[in-house]
């Protein structure tokens, strides 16, 4: 819900008619009211003055009469002087001379609008946020200043510059619940003389410039791949001690190398119609030539 000053009606109803005005106008018209009635002859002469009484009475008993909901408060003022806290229920004030301004102590929400802030390490942000408050001092809220709502929207938007404009990019995406936290504070001990509770304050939305998205998504791919490099490595190591220890074990049977290269080919050849190709080392090759030369001349 986006704040709208005209939303709220407890300012409105404090922007009534001045209350000398009303009474002098209920007296005016009470006169006129008796002296029709004397000149018309509805009451009898001696009655006249006793009707205009008992009709002051019932206009001023009547008309004095408020409600006050479960979940507001009445200040009243009399001659402009605060004197008392109407608690919820049916009460009376004297009309023309007293006033009441009822308060919404219920958590009030308001939307802090984007702000463009620029970071510390110099990356402009933009940042909006929402702020959940509420009345605990009805009379402070009313006789200390003129709009809270207002006024606690406009200081939570200097704070959010202020803290923001303090810190790294890196912290300020990574730690919004301690940031929001040092506004929150700011603002509920700024606030406290107007008899309002900041009861929390939740950072939404923070916009990045589209060059910053992009070197972020390149810096996040390049920690991935060096990870994935990192892990594949770590996996060809373990792999190559096993295999260490698997040829010292078979070197130490007699004829167990023979037995796995027979193993192997066999995996690798199912198909009797292909054809397997083995490179022999040239050192085999000599040891053969020099076999061959060994038997022609020993015959």
């Amino acid at each position: 819900m986006r704040f709208d000053q005209s939303n709220f009606n407890f300012n409105n109803m404090g922007n009534q008619k001045n209350p000398v005005a009303s009474l002098v106008s209920t007296l005016i018209f009470l006169f006129v009211a008796g002296t029709i009635i004397s000149q018309t002859g509805l009451l009898p002469g001696g009655l006249s003055f006793g009707a205009i009484v008992i009709l002051l009475i019932l206009v001023l008993g009547l008309g004095g009469l408020r409600i006050v909901d479960q979940y507001e408060r009445g200040v009243v003022l009399t001659l402009g002087k605060y004197t008392s806290t109407r608690s919820p229920g049916l009460t009376w004030i004297f009309m023309g001379i007293q006033q009441m301004q009822k308060v919404d102590l219920r958590i009030t929400t308001v939307d802090i609008p984007q702000q463009e802030v620029i970071t510390k390490d110099n990356v402009p942000v933009g940042i909006n946020a929402v702020v959940y408050f509420q009345v605990e001092s009805a009379e402070h809220a009313i006789l200390n200043i003129k709009d809270y709502t207002l006024a606690v929207s406009q200081y939570a938007q200097a704070a959010l510059r202020d803290v923001i404009g303090g810190i790294e990019l890196d912290p300020l995406l990574s730690e919004r619940e301690h940031i929001s936290e040092a506004i929150k504070k700011i603002v509920d001990e700024a606030t406290k003389v107007w008899g309002i509770n900041i009861t929390d304050i939740k950072i939404q939305d923070i916009e990045l410039p589209a060059d910053m998205k992009r070197i972020m998504a390149k810096q996040a791919e390049s920690e991935r791949e060096r990870r994935a490099t990192i892990i594949r490595a770590e996996g060809e190591f373990a792999a190559a001690e096993r295999l260490a220890q698997a040829a010292e074990r078979l070197s130490q049977v007699p004829g167990g190398l023979s037995m796995r290269t027979l193993q192997t080919i066999e995996r690798i050849n199912p198909d009797p119609s292909k054809t397997v190709i083995f490179a022999l080392p040239i050192e085999f090759m000599e040891g053969v030539k020099s076999l061959t030369e060994y038997m022609k001349g020993k015959k």
